[in-house]
């Protein structure tokens, strides 16, 4: 006869005992919900990170969604080969993400390789190239830059745009002159813009060279009427307004001259600096643009007075930057004044930064003297007379159209032709 065992379970033991299976169902649901999140923390890598391992194979790299000609290629690698020095260059079409760290690519390119050589970093947008650079020396030793080397080319705002190679080519050129001192060849015909063909006079001229054909004798008596009335200009009271005479341009130009040359002492005590910080970096290259494009402006433009005080305020910018010191806009009425360190409600209700001095003038209801700059009046342009630079066509000069960086800080970006999406 069977005998029957019969197991008590308190009623606690029930309710552990039939909780048992929900839990681990549970947690099996957790667990397979969280599986295939965790393939998602294994993203592609960043740009960065990609091209430096496609560089540990070949030293150009071709981003796959660009169709590059073998043609360019070829010359690229030819420079590659004669430059002196390891070359790195990648070439990327431009996206959001890159276009935001254009000019720091090579510094995190060279963070990821760790080798000396020249990083350079082409970006294309639609048919448009622009390049971003910098040479590492062996043992963080410093000499000649990129900059001063690309300033002293006349050739270089010549360069076509439509296709990688010329910009690249003359880029790693930069690089070997900077290195090691050898000359800088001449660009290839078919590396420049072609020359604009000249068209003539225009309708407009043909039409004014008529007028003064026709005038015959009348134009000689017009002629000696305006000496006669300049004569008795240069005897009368100076009055003051656009009236008064123009800066002289030598002053101008030496003031950008010493500035340029401080701004280059404080860069070089930044370069000497050992462990710079992210922080640091970013202000080194800030300073070089705006260094470059001071430099661009006395080079392309020495007599010009809008260059030379352009340059003087790009300068002062770059010396402060290295320096650690705050950005400070210009004067937007005479950028050869102090820093605008103060808001001034100016014309149409524009605000504007100016000195203490312009400042003051502003509040008593004035107008600054300003800048003056000299503008050809009168019959044939013999009248000359200094005028407020801001009264100039905007569309003839950046300096003009940017108030020397007052109104726009990116001055250095359209002297130099870099500014992301324009040249």
């Amino acid at each position: 006869m069977c005998a029957r065992v019969r197991v008590n379970v308190s009623r606690l033991g029930r309710r552990t005992l039939s909780a048992m299976p929900v839990r681990f169902l549970t947690a099996l649901l957790a667990a397979v919900a969280f599986l295939p999140a965790l393939p998602a923390r294994a993203e592609t890598p960043e740009p960065p990170d990609r091209i430096a391992a496609a560089w540990r194979t070949d030293h150009l790299s071709v981003d796959p969604r660009l169709a590059i000609p073998a043609t360019e290629l070829d010359r690229i690698r030819g420079a590659m080969r004669t430059a002196g020095l390891p070359v790195y260059v990648a070439l990327v079409p431009r996206t959001p993400y890159l276009a935001k760290k254009r000019l720091d690519w090579p510094t995190l390119l060279h963070a990821r390789v760790g080798e000396p050589g020249l990083y350079l970093v082409a970006l294309v947008d639609d048919n448009y190239w622009s390049t971003s650079a910098e040479l590492y020396r062996q043992g963080g030793l410093r000499g000649r830059d990129l900059t001063s080397v690309r300033a002293e080319d006349k050739q270089r705002l010549d360069l076509l745009t439509d296709r990688p190679a010329p910009q690249i080519v003359r880029t790693i050129q930069y690089a070997s002159t900077a290195y090691d001192g050898r000359a800088l060849p001449a660009v290839p015909a078919a590396d420049l813009e072609p020359e604009r063909p000249h068209r003539g006079l225009s309708v407009t001229d043909k039409s004014d060279r008529a007028a003064y054909v026709g005038l015959g004798v009348g134009g000689f008596l017009g002629l000696v009427l305006t000496l006669v009335i300049a004569l008795r200009r240069r005897g009368a009271p100076k009055r003051s307004g656009s009236s008064q005479r123009a800066v002289d341009p030598r002053d101008v130009q030496l003031k950008a001259d010493g500035k340029i040359k401080q701004a280059e002492r404080a860069l070089g005590r930044l370069d000497r600096r050992r462990n710079k910080t992210t922080k640091l970096l970013d202000q080194r290259d800030d300073a070089y643009r705006r260094l470059d494009a001071a430099r661009t402006l006395r080079a392309d433009q020495p007599e010009d007075v809008l260059a030379s005080a352009g340059a003087l305020v790009l300068a002062r910018q770059a010396e402060r930057i290295a320096s650690g010191a705050a950005l400070q806009p210009p004067c937007f009425f005479d950028p050869t004044h102090n820093p605008g360190t103060a808001k001034v409600d100016w014309s149409d209700e524009v605000e504007v930064p100016a000195c203490q001095q312009c400042a003051s003038v502003v509040r008593r209801g004035d107008t600054p003297r300003g800048l003056l700059v000299p503008a050809k009046s009168g019959l044939l342009g013999g009248d000359r007379k200094g005028v407020p630079y801001w009264t100039l066509d905007p569309e003839d000069s950046p300096m003009v159209a940017t108030g020397f960086g007052a109104l726009s800080d990116d001055l250095a970006d359209r002297i130099t032709g870099r500014k992301e999406d324009v040249r």
